[in-house]
């Protein structure tokens, strides 16, 4: 039955409860979404999609456009009144997240296909590196995925090409790296390519864990690669070649100058759309860039205060030179930083406990960001992992341009990415008995203000004991208000990209190239940049309310537990939660008293 008929169907039969019929469709949405995105299936661990990639034709994305409204119209046909409070809030979200993609649904986000951070030539390689690999039939999967990528990398570039027809690209200067991230995929030995060594690493797996054993074993490893290899000279070599000169001769040379989202056709409108998606608050861009920029003169005090604290005479600026420079806050080698994250993240695990009460099953570890993504990439960014897929949460640590990864920043980088950060947000949210799509989605202001938040946290586990560090923690919350109000200036406002530069090397002590590359994120990902900044604000207003009412009894653990037991939650779902817990906790106290 197609999608559209079993919406409808659904919305119709009132002879069963609304209870069932409201978890019928979020299970058909939810099928739908594996099956229309099997990458997505892939890192949420749904089997029967690891063989594909998403169809980009521009029949297909017309035809999911075309589908997009029919869960919006079964759902708002539910009698919600019927329901329990649980499923009221489970149809509210669902009905919120249809009502958002059926609105992005004027804006044609397909053509952005490709950027500096992601796109065919770099998400491929990660997802192969992160499918199941353990039987016969995934690597058959694997195989499968390797000799079809060429289809995908030619629709991605009949993609673009309509992108530049419709005067709809990413800005020219934040492709400029794009051509050498290609090359880098094709140059050297195939097996040592990013593409091929998932293949080489199942093979290796399946003769050391028992997948045939000896020699014998070694030999069908050795044609499984062998397989791998030829898919690799035969179609994919190619297809990425044709896509390096398309985007070398043509796309960058014809992408636009301008910077601001709002120099799209009809931009000023679809970043106020990303704005409310991103932030799930009704603020417009003006009052946030103001909240920017009093968050930026309040960050910037404590930042002098940190100073004086390290007996350093000279001024901001000498103090950030001094940082940049001074050889004993930079690693000497790739290895010695990843051993010092991992190092890190070892002394945060055992500290958890005095922050939450329940941790998640799932455990992660410390990688580097592939070489050939990495000079244009940030300076982490964290993986969710899968316990259906067996794969753990991974933490990437860039570990490229070494003089630009300052030690005085690791713990509050650490605290973000893996715990009490995202890992242990996401790897929860994964375990709670929740719909599919509230497990592994939710709002990026929670997600993300909840990592920011738990940079702060590191205070309340003993870490950052000296006034480097100390600067460093605070650098980072700087660089997530700068981004307030430079996100909202190139956007909104007609900031140039040299303002935005120039605001951001002001105010913070990061190294040029990291500001480089953020303000180039912020130029192809608008208004995500928001998200952290917003996000945390509103969890400090929820904590201090909450243990303004609660006083010498609150708990801050059971605060955090009650604030990560319904996943990520829209900011002001989440802080009527947060309140009605809070007034629950007094009551119980008054009554006890």
């Amino acid at each position: 039955m197609d999608f559209r008929r079993r919406c409808h169907d659904l919305a119709a039969d009132s002879a069963r409860s609304a209870a069932l019929r409201l978890h019928e469709l979020l299970s058909a949405a939810w099928d739908w979404e594996m099956a229309e995105f099997p990458e997505r299936a892939t890192w949420n661990g749904v089997a029967g999609h690891d063989y594909r990639w998403s169809d980009r034709s521009r029949a297909a994305i017309q035809r999911r456009r075309g589908e997009l409204d029919a869960p919006l119209v079964a759902a708002r046909c539910l009698p919600r009144e019927q329901l329990t409070a649980v499923d009221q809030l489970n149809l509210d979200l669902f009905v919120q997240e249809c009502e958002q993609s059926v609105e992005e649904a004027r804006w044609p986000i397909e053509l952005l296909a490709l950027t500096q951070m992601d796109g065919v030539h770099q998400d491929p390689a990660q997802l192969l590196a992160s499918a199941p690999a353990t039987t016969a039939e995934d690597r058959g999967n694997l195989i499968a995925r390797l000799i079809t990528l060429p289809t995908l990398i030619d629709q991605t570039i009949e993609l673009l090409r309509e992108g530049l027809s419709r005067g709809v690209t990413p800005p020219q200067i934040a492709l400029r790296d794009v051509p050498r991230q290609i090359a880098q995929l094709l140059a050297g030995e195939p097996r040592e390519n990013p593409l091929l060594q998932p293949f080489v690493a199942a093979a290796k797996a399946a003769v050391g864990g028992g997948g045939g054993g000896g020699a014998a074993g070694a030999g069908a490893g050795e044609r499984f690669v062998a397989e791998a290899e030829r898919a690799w000279q035969a179609g994919v070599a190619p297809a990425l070649e044709r896509l390096r000169e398309f985007v070398a001769r043509c796309y960058l040379p014809g992408a636009r100058t301008t910077t601001g989202w709002r120099d799209l056709p009809d931009g000023e409108a679809w970043y106020a759309f990303k704005v409310r998606e991103q932030t799930t608050t009704s603020l417009s861009p003006r009052a946030i860039h103001q909240i920017g920029l009093d968050e930026v003169a309040r960050i910037r005090a404590a930042m002098e205060r940190a100073i004086r604290e390290s007996g350093f005479t000279g001024d901001f600026a000498a103090f950030c030179d001094f940082l940049r420079r001074d050889p004993r806050f930079y690693c000497s080698s790739a290895e010695q930083l990843l051993r010092e994250y991992r190092d890190l993240c070892k002394r945060v695990d055992p500290l958890l406990v005095k922050l939450v009460k329940r941790l998640p099953r799932l455990p992660y570890g410390v990688i580097e960001i592939p070489a050939f993504a990495a000079e244009s990439q940030t300076m982490a960014y964290y993986q969710p992992g899968s316990l259906e897929a067996g794969r753990p949460g991974w933490f990437y640590a860039n570990t490229s341009k070494l003089e630009s990864r300052a030690r005085w920043e690791m713990e509050a980088l650490a605290l973000h990415e893996a715990v009490p950060g995202h890992h242990l947000q996401l790897a929860l949210a994964a375990e709670l008995d929740l719909p599919e799509f509230r497990r592994h989605g939710g709002c990026n202001a929670y997600v993300e203000g909840w990592a920011l938040y738990s940079e702060a946290l590191g205070y309340e586990m003993g870490f950052y004991a000296d006034p480097y560090s100390r600067f460093g923690q605070l650098s980072f919350e700087m660089w997530r208000a700068i981004r307030l109000v430079v996100d909202t200036g190139l956007h909104a406002l007609n900031w140039t990209r040299e303002q935005a530069i120039e605001f951001f090397a002001a105010n913070t002590g990061k190294p040029m190239h990291d500001i480089v590359v953020e303000v180039d994120r912020y130029l192809v990902w608008p208004a995500q940049a928001l998200s952290y900044k917003l996000g945390e604000l509103a969890i400090w207003r929820m904590r201090r309310a909450a243990e303004a009412k609660l006083g010498a009894r609150f708990d801050l653990r059971d605060f955090h537990d009650e604030l990560l037991g319904e996943g990520a939650l829209p900011l002001d779902l989440l802080d009527a939660r947060m309140s009605a817990w809070a007034a629950r906790r007094a009551a119980r106290q008054a009554a006890n008293t």
